[in-house]
Formats: structure tokens, sequence, C-alpha cells
């Protein structure tokens, strides 16, 4: 089959000749092949950006470095349980103000590809999708399914009101609008879902704005995931072959723009698996001949960021697979935002065929050793459960999942991997179980992934029932009620809160947090959730501390939630330099 290719006139700067508002206009050429910017051939390069992965703080200093690298677009993603974690309750302020991020974008003369969902992946907690869609267990996810459906369109009646005034022709800058992502990769290939989708976005935005998805180079997931009425792009790294890779989106777009949406700098990280790696000679060649051929790209990612909190999501690949905090991709940006060997290389790429803005590349953020930090005192989770669950606890004869509720020490159970312990004690005593989410997963066979105790719990052979369930608020405690004024007897095994506190005088720098001795759990500072800590099984050793996070004037409180078992003199270390690849062998010593 033969391409049919683009050829494009060289765009300099990117966005510096503006037209007003009234002649602005972006949409596809199917004679040409191209995009048309007002009018002219425009081929975009870009890199993805996660706003909800990176400190406020820092998005302009993230967003200038990715100007500065060549790029004319940015790509970003929406998480609707980002912003609507309980139904009917939205949330677009502070570091979810996607409006500021998408002015801010502006203000740097970059363009922005959306990618609103609602399901997104992005190896984001339930790809997106918010969990209170389980409280109804026969829910069909990304399908016609009623209930679903439902949920979408007051979401979308939210946001994409939002959207509007940001389109390009509007005044804006978001210059294409993607559907759904990557459906073709999901079994239910729902072509009325699909359609339905269609029509919600066209109804709210407008028939102007360029309306696409994006899939996988295969002919069956571009057969799942494309729908007449919206331009079909694919997705695809260096490892493949870019002749052949375009082909496959030529059988569903014979005219029209060459587009790669995601084209991986990258990969993530699996607990428990090696830091993942691309060769950045073969991301800048790759890069190179998909430039060559006029197509555009968006770099996937150009800055991860990290999975703060209980954000992090998890794959379905042959079993469960969990990620990790650290979202650094081997991305041209680092973790932290730092420009890296690889950014310098594809930036060299980009000025064979456009031309680069002026000036210096941003530097790196400064980052501060801090040194080691105490964290004393120690209290129980057990001990503090009237703070951690101030709504009180649930009675019920059998357990129930975290959906469902909205919401000593003898071993450790996990999914797919130790389904049973053996434990001891006598009759009557009070058995105790502490539920943790690994994240949702985002992608794989699984659509709907109930968390907590979803079968019952058996001893020896005899079902355990009457529970007491305690739904835990732990973000909130924390963040309002801390440190408590109990304090549980000295040990260091089983669920429980060290607290120490920290002054850095007069410096409030990037720095990362070592946990030597630690088995696993959540770390705090100042009542920010930093994310999952699990150096037992790696890769991921340190967790990345913005300096945003810190006071150089008063004191910073650190709180360590510790699940299995803490080192004997309990205490953290700040240092300077992310530990993102040391993996040990699992072994029984680190499931118990």
């Amino acid at each position: 089959m033969e391409l049919l290719l683009c050829v494009l006139m060289v765009v300099l700067g990117g966005l510096q000749l503006q037209a007003s508002s009234t002649d602005r206009s972006f949409r596809i050429d199917y004679v040409n092949n191209c995009f048309l910017k007002d009018g002219a051939r425009f081929r975009y390069i870009s890199g993805s950006i996660h706003y909800f992965r990176v400190p406020p703080a820092y998005w302009k200093d993230r967003l200038l470095k990715m100007y500065m690298s060549g790029l004319n677009a940015v790509q970003i993603y929406v998480p609707w349980n980002y912003h609507e974690s309980q139904p009917g309750v939205y949330n677009f302020s502070g570091d979810r103000d996607l409006e500021k991020f998408l002015n801010l974008v502006a203000e740097l003369d970059l363009l922005v590809i959306l990618r609103p969902g609602p399901y997104i992946c992005a190896e984001w907690e339930m790809g997106g999708l918010p969990s209170w869609l389980l409280t109804k267990p026969d829910i069909a996810l990304r399908t016609t399914d009623s209930d679903y459906l439902q949920a979408v369109d007051r979401w979308l009646g939210v946001l994409l009101p939002k959207i509007k005034p940001h389109l390009y022709h509007n005044g804006g800058n978001i210059i294409s609008v993607q559907v759904e992502n990557e459906y073709g990769s999901y079994y239910a290939c729902d072509y009325n879902y699909m359609r339905h989708l269609l029509g919600v976005f066209r109804a709210s935005l407008g028939e102007e704005v360029v309306l696409f998805t994006t899939d996988g180079t295969s002919v069956s997931e571009l057969k799942c995931g494309s729908l007449q009425g919206l331009y079909a792009t694919v997705d695809f790294g260096p490892e493949e072959n870019v002749t052949e890779a375009f082909m496959l989106q030529r059988l569903y777009e014979p005219k029209g723009p060459l587009v790669n949406s995601e084209f991986y700098t990258g990969w993530l990280d699996y607990w428990g698996e090696a830091h993942s790696t691309k060769s950045a000679k073969k991301v800048a060649n790759s890069l190179q001949k998909i430039l060559e051929m006029g197509a555009n790209v968006n770099m996937y990612m150009f800055q991860g960021g990290t999975n703060f909190g209980y954000w992090s999501g998890a794959d379905y690949k042959d079993g469960y697979k969990p990620i990790t905090t650290s979202y650094d991709y081997d991305a041209p940006l680092s973790e932290a935002g730092d420009p890296t060997d690889k950014l310098y290389i594809i930036r060299s790429v980009i000025s064979k065929f456009q031309e680069l803005p002026a000036g210096p590349m941003p530097p790196p953020t400064p980052k501060f050793a801090y040194g080691y930090v105490s964290v004393p005192q120690r209290v129980a989770l057990l001990d503090v459960l009237a703070i951690l669950s101030p709504s009180l606890p649930l009675y019920s004869s059998y357990p129930i999942t975290f959906e469902a509720l909205k919401q000593e020490y003898q071993g450790t159970l996990e999914r797919d991997r130790v389904n049973g312990i053996n434990i001891s004690g006598q009759l009557g005593d009070t058995l105790d179980l502490v539920v943790e989410s690994m994240g949702r997963i985002n992608f794989g066979a699984n659509d709907s992934d109930f968390k907590g105790l979803i079968h019952n719990i058996t001893l020896g052979t005899s079902i355990l029932s009457d529970w007491i369930i305690y739904p835990l608020d732990i973000d909130t405690a924390v963040a309002h009620a801390w440190p408590p004024t109990a304090q549980s007897s000295s040990g260091h095994r089983g669920p429980a809160f060290y607290t120490g506190t920290f002054t850095t005088p007069g410096i409030s720098e990037d720095s990362y947090l070592k946990l030597p001795g630690w088995t696993k759990g959540q770390v705090w500072i100042n009542g920010f959730n930093l994310g999952r800590f699990w150096p037992v099984r790696g890769p991921q050793q340190t967790l990345y501390v913005p300096g945003s996070f810190l006071s150089g004037s008063a004191i910073n409180t650190l709180v360590v939630l510790e699940l299995q078992e803490a080192p004997d003199n309990p205490k953290v270390l700040f240092v300077s330099r992310p530990l993102l690849n040391v993996t040990y062998n699992y072994t029984h010593k680190d499931r118990k």
C-alpha cells in the first residue's frame, strides 16, 4: 500500500503569528493529507504532560522546558475521578484547576491536544473512571449500559462546557479533542457506545472541532476503536517499523494527516519488576523517521511526574500488576522535571524540522539532601480507629467491598500471590484485617475491579461472619487531626503510624525520601500524601518530595504508615538523587 504523505512547510516559532478569533481555524485537509491551521499547512510536534501528576507550583517550569525543547503543542488527559470523587461533587480548584493549566499553556504559546475520556487509562486509578460507579455491582463499564451512560453524560455535561471556550476556533488553544481512549483494546467493542459519545461531544463542542481516536497498530484494535466521524490515529513506540505502523492507520484513514498520538519515549514501572528504560538513540532515530514522513507526533510521556496519594493504577496481564508511585517513565524530563540526555537528543532531532526557540533550556530544580529524620512517635492503626473512621463502624455478617462501603500482626495476604497464611490464637480471639487497595486496574482483561474482601474469609473450614467494618479516611485525619494523643507501646510489627518533625531553615528545595529498613506503606509530609513506598519489592526506593510541599520557615511534620514491619530505630533519609531501579528477589519473607 502506498502511503499518502504530507509535504510540510517549516513553521517558524510554532505559534508566532496569531490570527484573530474570527478567522481562527484548525481542520483536516483530506486533499493534501495535512492539518490546516488558519488555512496554512501545519504539523504538530507535541509531548504529554499530566497536570494531576505535577504540583501546580511547577506547572510553568515543566511547560517552559517543553516549549524550549521545540514542541509546539502538549497533550493532556483529564481524569474523571480526579474531579468527581463523589457523585455530583466536582472539584476544579487548586491542583485540580484544569482551566488554569490550560491558560498557562496558552501563555507559553503552546497548543493543546485534549483527551477528556471518559476513560483515559494513563496508568491511573481505574483508568480515570470513578470507583463509585462500582456501587452498582452489575454495571458494564465503557458500554451503553444505562447506569454508566447516565453518569458519563452528567460528567461530560459539566466538563465539556468548560472546554468549549478553550477551543482554538473560539480563541483558545485546544486544536483537537480525543473521544474515549484505545477503545479497540477493550473487550466490549460497543460501537453504539462510541456513537453515543460522538453525539455528546458534537452537541457540546460543535461541528468545527477535530475529534479523533487513538488505538494500537493492529487491525483488531483499529476495527473496534475507530468510528466514522472520528479521525483515527495510532500509537506506537521506537520498537515498531514506522512505515508499517502508519500503513495500518491508512487502512482506516486513507487520506488525511499521519498521526502517532502516543510515541513512547519510555515506559511505566510495576512493583517487583525492573525499572523500564528506552534507549535515547532509538527514540531519536524513530522520531526522525516519523518527522521525515511528514507525520504529526505526540511523545508519551515528555514528563511523567508522580502518582501521589493513592492514584497509581494497575494493569492486568496474566495477573494483577500494580504500578509504582513514580511515573518517571524514563521520559525526556525526569520525574522532578529535570532535562535529561534524552531530551537534548530529541531537541536536536526537532531542530532539523523546525526552528527552536531562542534562549537556554531552564536548569534543573535545585535538590537538597536534608539527611536523617527520626519518626519516634508510634501509634498502632487499630488504636486510632475513632480518628481514622469518624463515621463509626458498619456491621455485616460477611465482608463487603470498598465500593459497597464507599471506601496483632500475623501475616500478609496478596492478590494473585498469597491466598492463605497460617495463624495462631485461642478460641474467642478477635481477628483484625487491614485491607489495602493497590490501585484499580486501568488496562487489561478485568473490566470491574472491585476492592476489599470480595469473597468470604475462612478459618480452617469455617466461614467467618459477624464483621465490624471501619472505612478509613486516613488522608483527612493526617491533614487535620494529627498527631493523635494516643500512644502505643513500643514495637515495630503490624500496621502503625510513625510521626516526626524536622526543619529546613530557609530552604524549601526538592528532595527524595528513602526508607531504609521499612517494608511497605504510605508517607505524608505536612498533610500531603506522597504516595506508596515498598522498598522490599522495588524497583522504586525513593519518593519524590517537591520543595513546594516543604516549609523553610516552620516545622515540617512527617508521618509514615508502615503496614508490616518498621525498623527498630524508625527514621527516614532525605537524599538529593532518586533511586528507581533496585529490585529484590521476591521471597516468602516478603509475604509474611
